[in-house]
């Protein structure tokens, strides 16, 4: 092992009793309970299954998941999980391997549930993105092999088109599958299962990446060292499960023995009603969502509940930090990192009230870098390639592709650089730069730019080839309701901060910039309007 990584994890170690402690993790409780606790642990490790089966040793009674269909406690989830995992691994042959499952499901009791469920069985579970379509889907299933795939009934299409060797069961139809179900004690597998995560796909084709199994207890001290999470929370998590926030979010509410709320789509008036319901405490989403909650009253919701409203998964746009901290408090917090690292770094509100733009600071556990061309670290301010590692690093890509790294680290892909207070700024996806007539350009900075106008909702710069510079840039703005903006007023606040050649010459007014489920910008149907644009 690497005498840097021994010293991160000896750090990590004596932090994590004090963090613990803070999150209310360490409070005693009946004897008997903390033994069966304990005993639970030692059998089923820290798999997402065995979180929560601790979680429902130490508080049975307490509600687990409350969404549409009501509340159902812990005990109650236990028991129906494990009912479930006898039921998926009926009829399975698991002489070659574990079973394999896939899940296309939105944010309900039946997707927590039948990723316990797998968990309980040892099942390799992949979790499939909503957004991808029915040939995309297809595609998956043959790479990953898949013995069982439990869908959503608004994902018929996938349902019938899914081959006939394959197991097909309806999330929303689990009660009657239970209910046919004995219940049977159930022993830990042989080895946890795989959890497969898929990239976003914006850029290529999706990937799967494996995410360790049993993650311990010190990556879970190293987000709640940089973010005051406590035991017994009520979180509402609006991020999609099967993204790797979102799943995260999951894994952070089981340690906790939080009580979890979802929405099965997300609409920014039942999030702030479900605060105010719900009493949440901490609320996990995705930017784009608390750009959505900005453009509502919410003066007219009790939020006084919410202490933690944790964002990641894209950059935060221009102005989002200190406008939600205007009208929330100062309870935001923003986590940048990617399915193969998880998180790298978090900006505390003490970060984005002094520079809104910052992704902030690696917490204990993480190493940090950036790298020149060379694979040198840069000084501070100088831009470079971001590398970390940490213990949420992914095992590897499914297909077996190799991982991009250096020095033990693993490439992000991103280009940033960090201040002389160790802070983080992330510029933009190294293969998004652009260089026009020679010039490098990120277009996030021009983003930033344009996003602070009044009259822009939403915006996005991407390069398009250009005939005689070879890039230029295009933007591409969503105007508020009622608002008014022309071209000339978006080039000439681009002109008043950056260069010339940073001026987008394509500027197109479009009524949404289209989106993945996790706010992800799917930038080929944008390239898509400029290529149009210059046919016509």
């Amino acid at each position: 092992m690497r005498l840097g990584r021994l010293r991160r994890r000896v750090a990590a170690a004596v932090t994590l009793p004090f963090v613990l402690r803070r999150s209310g993790l360490l409070w005693p409780g009946s004897p008997a309970r903390m033994a069966h606790q304990l005993i639970a642990l030692q059998r089923w490790g820290t798999t997402l299954a065995g979180s929560f089966i601790v979680a429902a040793v130490r508080d049975p009674d307490r509600a687990a998941i409350i969404d549409e269909f009501g509340t159902l406690s812990y005990a109650e989830v236990d028991a129906r999980t494990t009912r479930l995992a006898i039921a998926l691994g009926a009829g399975i042959d698991t002489e070659d391997g574990p079973p394999h499952v896939a899940l296309l499901c939105r944010n309900h009791r039946g997707m927590v549930e039948s990723l316990i469920a797998c968990g309980k069985l040892g099942a390799d579970t992949v979790l499939l993105n909503t957004g991808l379509a029915t040939e995309q889907l297809l595609t998956i299933l043959a790479e990953q092999e898949i013995d069982v795939l439990i869908a959503d009934a608004e994902f018929e299409p996938l349902l019938v088109a899914a081959p006939g060797s394959i197991r097909k069961l309806t999330a929303d139809g689990l009660d009657d599958l239970l209910a046919a179900t004995p219940d049977e004690p159930l022993r830990p597998p042989e080895r946890p299962g795989r959890t497969i995560v898929l990239s976003s796909g914006t850029t290529g084709s999706p990937k799967g990446a494996e995410r360790p199994t049993r993650p311990g207890l010190r990556p879970f001290a190293a987000v709640a060292s940089r973010i005051p999470l406590r035991a017994r929370d009520t979180i509402l998590i609006e991020a999609p499960l099967f993204h790797t926030w979102g799943y995260a979010g999951l894994q952070l509410a089981l340690a906790l023995r939080a009580t979890i709320v979802l929405n099965r789509r997300y609409e920014a008036e039942s999030t702030l009603a479900a605060i105010e319901r719900h009493g949440c405490s901490v609320l996990i989403a995705v930017p784009v969502m608390l750009q959505r909650l900005l453009e509502l009253p919410v003066d007219q919701y009790d939020l006084t509940t919410l202490r933690v409203a944790a964002a990641s998964g894209s950059t935060l746009p221009g102005g989002l930090a200190t406008g939600f901290m205007e009208a929330f408090g100062d309870v935001l917090y923003n986590l940048y990192g990617s399915t193969e690292a998880s998180w790298v770094s978090i900006a505390t509100p003490e970060d984005l009230r002094d520079r809104a733009s910052t992704a902030g600071r690696p917490p204990r556990g993480t190493r940090l870098a950036i790298l020149g061309e060379d694979g040198s670290p840069v000084p501070p301010g100088a831009q470079g390639h971001i590398y970390a590692d940490n213990e949420m690093l992914f095992d590897g890509y499914t297909s077996g592709e190799p991982r991009e790294g250096r020095d033990g680290m693993l490439s992000l892909g991103d280009i940033g650089h960090l201040d002389p207070q160790g802070r983080l700024f992330v510029e933009g996806r190294g293969d998004d730069m652009v260089i026009s007539g020679g010039e490098n350009i990120f277009p996030g900075e021009v983003e930033d730019v344009i996003a602070r106008l009044p009259e822009v909702r939403e915006v996005a710069v991407l390069g398009v080839p250009d005939a005689r510079f070879g890039q230029r840039l295009a933007a591409y703005v969503v105007v508020r309701a009622g608002e008014h903006l022309d071209r000339d007023a978006v080039r000439d606040c681009v002109r008043q901060r950056f260069a010339r050649f940073a001026v987008p010459r394509d500027v197109h007014f479009i009524e949404a910039l289209p989106r993945t489920p996790t706010g992800k910008i799917v930038r080929s149907t944008l390239l898509s309007l400029t290529a149009a644009a210059s046919t016509s």
